[in-house]
């Protein structure tokens, strides 16, 4: 018999509670009226049907309002207790690793709190991944203790349904917008317009209609990796010595490279930690054949190859427009046209400190390392991850047309300033 049917029938039969029962009880009664919401969301959960209790997760020493902090804030270990695979498997993908590529990036720790450890900016969706003990105590000394757990992105607080999770819209609050429109592509994509469709009805219950879990998280398995990641950049490079050169002057200005020297920086052994780029061949190639075997589950293997080879091709081209624009702002600081902010490393451009307005802080960046940043960040990412998520529009208008405009406005940006240098302009 469920906890909740005992508690119903002791309390009609006007028994006294005690132990955890009654404690139970407590928690329940208190926080219908305090959080009905959470309350309403647990009675409807598998937890509640399978007796996962308000203790089970955060404890037995909060007994009232005098002793909120005692309340214990589960993390994944709790729910790995249950679900020891997911979390081995989580543990290991790139989700994992959230947090972790967030603060490595220096721009984060220039950028207003609220939006990063609060939560309300890049911390609300890099919140996901197991962080240390220090820090979490960093997080709570700050007052943020809401920022524990990675699970609950997905499976959300307090039903943490396997439906939900299993839904495209769990996605689409982290993946869409400004430098990751995942959820924009896939949506108005042929993949997205089937899943619609066969969910209205309009296409047989076992129609062919993949969402994002279906390609990147298949049967289940919570160990989700790319073949590009998100920065779309690999070692070993290319073969081709032009896409080759573009990569290096892409890597230079992600901090990577040297740009110097050309020899590796820290930033490499960050881009290792935190598991954002494929950096061996094998590697590349195990997660290019997860996904040509999903492909093939719909199309014919021959069909994807080809169809993911000219996703390649068109990174290729874009890194050349990528590259060309990088280089023509790198010569302004060769030439002493742009100052090097107090932040940066070297005299060249750093994507890593993003959108910085000048005058407001030493991590500050000219408008023309904006327009490029936004070329960098918003359009080469639509430009090959519209193509791999197979949606015209946003290759094309969104990205490859973008880029284009980029770099000519880049040029006549270059062009200004050159012919304005040292005459007060």
């Amino acid at each position: 018999m469920k906890l909740r049917r005992v508690l119903v029938v002791a309390a009609a039969a006007g028994l006294a509670f005690s132990g955890l029962a009654g404690a139970e009880e407590t928690c329940v009664t208190c926080h219908r009226e305090l959080t009905p919401g959470q309350v309403a969301d647990w009675e409807v959960s598998k937890h509640f049907e399978n007796d996962v209790t308000c203790s089970s997760c955060h404890g037995e020493e909060h007994t009232g309002k005098d002793d909120v902090a005692k309340a214990a804030f589960p993390d994944e270990h709790v729910c790995a207790e249950c679900h020891e695979e997911q979390f081995e498997q989580f543990s290991k993908g790139k989700h994992n690793f959230g947090w972790a590529a967030m603060n490595a990036m220096p721009v984060t720790h220039v950028e207003p709190d609220e939006l990063m450890e609060g939560g309300r900016g890049c911390g609300g969706c890099h919140n996901m991944g197991i962080k240390t003990e220090e820090q979490k105590a960093e997080q709570r000394a700050k007052g943020y203790r809401y920022q524990n757990n990675s699970c609950d992105e997905c499976h959300t607080r307090h039903t943490f349904s396997k439906k939900e999770a299993l839904n495209p819209r769990a996605c689409q609050q982290c993946h869409m917008g400004y430098d990751h429109p995942q959820w924009e592509m896939w949506s108005s994509s042929k993949h997205g317009a089937r899943w619609f469709a066969r969910k209205d009805g309009d296409l047989p219950a076992g129609a062919a209609a993949p969402k994002c879990q279906d390609c990147h998280m298949p049967g289940g398995d919570h160990n989700n990796h790319t073949a590009w990641g998100f920065l779309g950049v690999r070692l070993p490079l290319p073969e081709d010595p032009q896409w080759k050169a573009d990569q290096i002057t892409i890597l230079k200005a992600l901090g990577v490279l040297n740009p110097e020297t050309g020899e590796p920086t820290a930033r490499l052994e960050a881009v290792k930690a935190v598991d954002l780029a494929r950096l061996t061949e094998e590697a590349w190639q195990t997660e290019r054949e997860k996904m040509i075997r999903t492909c093939s589950q719909c199309h014919s293997e021959t069909y994807a190859r080809e169809q993911l080879a000219m996703g390649d091709a068109m990174m290729q081209k874009a890194d050349r427009l990528m590259a060309e624009a990088i280089e023509i702002v790198a010569g302004l600081y060769k030439d002493g046209i742009l100052k090097k902010p107090e932040s940066y490393a070297f005299a060249y451009p750093d994507f890593l400190y993003f959108m910085r307005t000048s005058g407001s802080d030493s991590a500050t960046g000219s408008y023309i390392e904006q327009v490029l940043f936004q070329m960098y960040m918003k359009h080469r990412m639509r430009t090959y991850q519209a193509f791999f998520h197979v949606n015209p529009d946003y290759a094309y208008w969104y990205g490859w047309a973008m880029m284009t405009k980029d770099l000519g406005h880049i040029k006549e940006l270059a062009q200004t300033l050159r012919a304005t240098h040292g005459n007060g302009g």
